[in-house]
């Protein structure tokens, strides 16, 4: 259990200034104020790991551009389309970076390295969620209201991260599991 909370630890902290964008425009319909404080965050995020000489992985540089230009373009253009389209643009960017083989990696422990096929195979499905999620975000940004869409797109963007990273993790512990018993049981040669 304590390396489902370390990955899911990760995983929050990747999508942070976005869930805390949504958190904030969802609870105050003050887009310019949510704009800034996801902004904020997102370059606190990345200061923090350059100020104590930590990596900075490519899904976190994507998510901060992403989160600065975007909430740039919502600042000049007050458009409320815009901000609700904008995160299919984040959606397709982080799908295209999940694309690369191996991105996962960085959130496994140690313990999860006999079954680090199946995360490269999860990587793929993960990418297939972000395409998915830009698809829906641009059906329902064209069909609804803006606190209608936000209240879809949060529920989904937290149902099917969560789902999906449930089903990771169940699968991989079984298969994890599956290997090493099949590793330390040598069958024994029947003769008779």
């Amino acid at each position: 259990m304590k390396n489902l909370f370390q990955a899911a630890r990760v995983l929050l902290l990747d999508l942070a200034s976005t869930l805390l964008f949504l958190a904030v425009y969802v609870a105050t319909d003050d887009l310019l104020l949510a704009v800034a404080l996801g902004m904020v965050l997102g370059v606190v995020q990345i200061g923090g790991e350059l100020l104590r000489r930590k990596p900075v992985a490519a899904l976190q540089w994507v998510s901060v551009i992403a989160v600065l230009s975007s909430g740039a373009a919502t600042f000049l253009t007050r458009d409320p389309v815009f901000v609700m389209l904008k995160p299919s643009v984040i959606y397709s960017m982080v799908g295209l970076v999940m694309l690369k083989r191996g991105w996962m990696n960085r959130y496994l422990p140690p313990r999860a390295m006999p079954v680090i096929d199946v995360a490269t195979a999860f990587g793929f499905v993960w990418a297939g969620l972000m395409f998915a999620s830009a698809l829906l975000n641009v059906a329902l940004a064209l069909s609804l209201d803006a606190r209608s869409w936000a209240a879809a797109m949060s529920a989904w963007g937290i149902a099917s991260k969560l789902g999906l990273f449930l089903i990771q993790y169940a699968t991989m512990t079984t298969i994890g599991r599956r290997r090493a018993a099949a590793a330390g049981a040598i069958p024994a040669a029947s003769s008779s």
